[in-house]
C-alpha cells in the first residue's frame, strides 16, 4: 500500500506503515550484513576529523530511501550522506513529512569488524516524531515504535527499566570524537557516574543505545554532538517504551539539539547529574 500523510492520523493505519518502514530497515540490515563478510577497510573515506564513510553507507542509504520512498512518495528526507536531505541534521526542516535515516550508525564499528552498528529511522510528522525502526544486524534484533502503539523487539513488547536509583544502574553514553570543547566537564560526569553507578558503556552507535534504552538493559543513555539521524528512531522507541528523553537542560531541545537525555525512572536523576557539570 502506498500511504499519504493525512493517514499518519489514523492510528491504524500508522501501525502498519511502521511494520512496513520495519521490513525496509530489516533489508538494509541484511544487505549491511551481507556487506560486512568480505568488506575491506580499503573501501574508507574521511568526511572529517574521525567522520568515516563507505560505499557500504551510501549504497544502505539509498536503498533505504528507494524502500521508504514506496512507501509514502510524499515525505522528504534528512538523511546522513546527504542522498534527497533537506537537512543538515542539526537544523529543523519546519513544517511537513519526513524520514530522518542513518542506514548505518555506528560506521566506525563496522570498519574494524565490531557488530555493533544499526539502521535506524524516525518519520517526523508536523515537528513530532510519530514512528522508528533500529534494526542491528549482529544480534538479528528488530525494534519498532509508533505513537500510541508502544515500542517492540522482534515481537515482543518491551519496557524501559524501573530501576531510579545510580546504584542500580548501568549507564550508557558517547565519548566526544570531534568537538573536545567541553572534555573537562564531560570528564566530571563520567568521574560521577563512575563512582555511584555498576559501571559506564560506550557502544558506538547512539541507535543501540536508544533500543537498548528502550528495552531496559541500560537504564539510561546521554551524549553531546549528535545528529537527528543519530538519534530519530532511538527517541521513539524510548518514548513508547515509557521512558522520558530530553536536552541536557531538561528541554525538549533534543533531536536537532545536539544533545540527549533518554532514560526511564532514572531520568530526573540522570539528566540533572549531567547538566549540573555541563552548565559549569
Amino acid at each position: 500500500m502506498v500511504y499519504t500523510p493525512a493517514h499518519l492520523l489514523e492510528p491504524a493505519m500508522l501501525a502498519e506503515l511502521t511494520r512496513q518502514l520495519g521490513h525496509v530497515a530489516q533489508d538494509t540490515a541484511a544487505y549491511l550484513a551481507l556487506e560486512r563478510k568480505h568488506f575491506s577497510k580499503t573501501a574508507i573515506e574521511q568526511k572529517g576529523l574521525n567522520d568515516l564513510v563507505s560505499y557500504v553507507d551510501r549504497t544502505a542509504e539509498e536503498h533505504t530511501i528507494a524502500g521508504l520512498q514506496a512507501l509514502l512518495p510524499d515525505a522528504g528526507f534528512i538523511a546522513e550522506e546527504g542522498t534527497l536531505s533537506k537537512s543538515d541534521g542539526r537544523t529543523h526542516p519546519g513544517t511537513g513529512t519526513y524520514w530522518i535515516i542513518d542506514p548505518l550508525d555506528g560506521t566506525t564499528n563496522f570498519i574494524h569488524g565490531l557488530g555493533i552498528y544499526a539502521v535506524s529511522i524516525g518519520l517526523l510528522h508536523e515537528g513530532t516524531l510519530i514512528a522508528g525502526a533500529v534494526s542491528i544486524p549482529a544480534t538479528n534484533e528488530h525494534f519498532l515504535a509508533w505513537t500510541g502503539g508502544g515500542a517492540w523487539l522482534n515481537g515482543s513488547r518491551i519496557s524501559v527499566s524501573p530501576a531510579c536509583t545510580f546504584g542500580d544502574s548501568l549507564v550508557a553514553t558517547g565519548f566526544p570524537y570531534q568537538r573536545f570543547d567541553k572534555m573537562k566537564e564531560y570528564l566530571a560526569i563520567l568521574e560521577q557516574l563512575m563512582h555511584q553507578t555498576h559501571g559506564l558503556r560506550r557502544m558506538g552507535s547512539a541507535a543501540v543505545d536508544l533500543a537498548y534504552v528502550a528495552a531496559g538493559r541500560f537504564e539510561g543513555f546521554f551524549e553531546h554532538n549528535l545528529k537527528a539521524w543519530d538519534c530519530a528512531g532511538g527517541i521513539v522507541l524510548v518514548q513508547e517504551a515509557g521512558g522520558i528523553v530530553t536536552d541536557f537542560g531538561g528541554g525538549t531541545n533534543y533531536l536537532f539539539g545536539g544533545e540527549i537525555v533518554a532514560a526511564g525512572a532514572l531520568h530526573a536523576p540522570l539528566q540533572e547529574l549531567v547538566w549540573q557539570e555541563w552548565s559549569k
